[in-house]
């Protein structure tokens, strides 16, 4: 068996992302913050860079720590009942959308964005020890229990955030001989899930119907008397759910294949909401072209190789689950925050890892990234 080391490449790709971030931050927020905050153009990328330095902490302590010392119900089990309390809590302060806790001088912390390293964690600790037994009764329920338990939590703070951790824990469940009949059925019961959530409030179906009539006009000929468009709030040429694709298409086009160039992007100025955050990749194409944005591509890529390759070459189970669960969590984040700028999917709040504006969502994305890199060091 080949020993794993130290992975430059990896270790490298994660450091220039990050710095492209910060880069990208800048040229999409300054506008945004002189507006908001007029004694300071820098006021969203200094906030980015002092979490930067914070997470860049946390990922070296994951990355030096022995990760078969994560290996314990201590590590696993405290992991996700912390990550469990927070969502309570934060039910509870955040009276109107369940989503931050507020940090005077700091800004807002998200505990939803530790669902995925905590839902790893224990996942890769239960397979490492079930994974023989996976399809039996009592298995599925303790795994299903934690994992519907979770998503629960976070679902009702915020839909999009929940389905990064419960697509990368399929896939591991996958992978780890779920049989196929059993997966399908978890599939199912999920869409049927997923469709109450999103009819449960207004917002969220109107984004979903959005996306497939834009204007409305299937749903006008289904209801007559108005009483979805009344739920949905939806109104014809106000900032719609439809805007922002619109807008978003837009950038995307106007960048070509070399872009507008840095700090050049028209699209940031107040038409694009969110530019500094979930759409950031839009800015990244409008200001640097093609080129700008399939160089992020090519940077996750790059992530799914070397985790697939410590999958592959990791000599114990827990390693194994660990470097699947972190690496599909990662990619799958940054296509589904691709695929809603592009358009191909509703509209919904997915960070782009290591890009976009969020304090918690990078110290999120680099714990993970420590604990990939952990496995690769401390294995042969």
């Amino acid at each position: 068996m080949t020993r794993l080391k130290h992975d430059n490449i990896l270790f490298g790709t994660i450091l220039a992302m990050v710095a492209f971030g910060i880069v990208m931050l800048y040229s999409a927020s300054s506008a945004v913050a002189e507006l908001r905050y007029s004694y300071a153009s820098y006021y969203f990328v200094i906030r980015q860079f002092g979490w930067a330095v914070i997470s860049f902490g946390v990922l070296m302590y994951f990355k030096r720590i022995d990760y078969r010392k994560l290996n314990t119900p201590a590590w696993a089990f405290s992991g996700l009942g912390i990550v469990l309390v927070m969502l309570l809590l934060v039910y509870v302060v955040d009276g109107e959308k369940h989503r931050w806790f507020k940090l005077q001088g700091v800004g807002s912390f998200q505990p939803s964005e530790f669902a995925k390293p905590a839902l790893i964690l224990f996942l890769a600790y239960f397979l490492s020890r079930r994974s023989q037994v996976i399809n039996r009764r009592s298995t599925l329920a303790q795994a299903f229990l934690a994992i519907a338990v979770l998503a629960a939590l976070v679902v009702a703070s915020d839909l999009g955030t929940a389905m990064v951790p419960v697509i990368t824990a399929l896939v591991v469940l996958w992978v780890a001989g779920l049989e196929k009949k059993v997966l399908a059925g978890l599939v199912g019961v999920g869409m049927v899930l997923g469709i109450g959530a999103i009819a449960l409030k207004g917002y969220r179906l109107e984004r979903a119907i959005s996306f497939i009539d834009p204007k409305f006009e299937m749903v006008d000929r289904l209801d007559p008397s108005g009483t979805i468009r009344r739920y949905t709030r939806h109104v014809d040429g106000g900032r719609d759910a439809a805007y922002q694709p619109r807008q978003s298409l837009i950038a995307v086009g106007s960048g070509g294949p070399f872009g507008a160039g840095l700090m050049e992007g028209q699209q940031k100025l107040m038409y694009l909401p969110e530019a500094h955050t979930d759409y950031i990749y839009a800015t990244i194409s409008e200001e640097l072209g093609l080129w700008g944005s399939t160089s992020i591509l090519i940077g996750f890529l790059v992530i799914l190789w070397r985790g697939a390759r410590l999958f592959v070459l990791a000599r114990e189970d827990f390693g194994k689950y660990l470097a699947l669960g972190v690496t599909v969590a990662i990619v799958v984040q940054a296509l589904l925050n691709i695929s809603v700028v592009l358009d191909l999917a509703p509209t919904k709040g997915f960070p782009l890892p290591m890009i976009s504006f969020g304090g918690s969502s990078l110290l999120s994305t680099l714990l993970c990234m420590g604990m990939l890199l952990s496995v690769g060091e401390h294995e042969g």
